[in-house]
């Protein structure tokens, strides 16, 4: 039991904190409201691979790392809610019939996984729990390749278990509307979700910015 305590521990921490809106869960039901669900099932898994991202800098030594790409991460910031904000225009704008939808939605897989995944590199909850919040669940300094690798597993599996139903309500809401009219204010209400996730990510980076100026 000593040897499974600490997964446990990682799980319901972890699971309490992604349940938590902010930033990403927001990206995620504004881009299930305005697009299909594979697009969305790629924004879902950029999120999860940002989180493990986030693990293996708090692994490998939170501080150093996190020096050593503290500009990288503050473009990768300002990069993530460029898109968000570029996603949120576009759904907003774009005309509402269903197969035009459909046929837009379906080029943007590769994108929402990029977006999925900067939104989380570019999250203060997410910064906030693997780099404060996590070295008071994990002895960081004794974590090896092979506890890495399940706690990598796990942290997907609890990513795609807090969030997917999120995801799937959203996903759902659009189905049931079909027709234009709807679905334009659908895509509208999209655009604000999206946009507002965004607009908190952009302060947050500006924020940081004028700290480091």
């Amino acid at each position: 039991m000593e040897t499974i305590a600490p997964y446990l521990a990682y799980i319901v921490a972890l699971g309490i904190a992604a349940v938590i809106p902010g930033p990403g869960i927001a990206a995620l039901v504004g881009q299930a409201l305005g697009g299909n669900k594979r697009a969305s099932l790629m924004f879902l898994s950029g999120i999860a691979l940002g989180d493990v991202t986030y693990l293996t800098v708090a692994a490998v030594g939170l501080a150093a790392v996190a020096n050593t790409f503290a500009n990288a991460f503050l473009l990768i910031k300002f990069l993530g809610a460029a898109y968000l904000l570029y996603l949120a225009w576009v759904f907003w704008t774009r005309e509402a019939g269903l197969t035009k939808v459909q046929k837009q939605t379906t080029r943007t897989d590769g994108g929402s996984f990029l977006a999925g995944y900067f939104v989380t590199l570019g999250n203060p909850k997410t910064i906030v729990f693997y780099l404060a919040l996590l070295p008071t669940v994990l002895d960081l300094n004794a974590v090896d390749v092979t506890q890495w690798a399940v706690l990598s597993v796990l942290t997907i599996l609890v990513i795609f278990c807090a969030l997917l139903p999120y995801l799937l309500l959203a996903s759902k809401a659009r189905h049931m509307m079909t027709q234009p009219k709807t679905l334009q204010r659908l895509n509208r209400f999209a655009a604000c979700f999206i946009g507002g996730a965004g607009g908190l990510i952009l302060a947050e980076a500006a924020s940081l910015a004028l700290r480091r100026a």
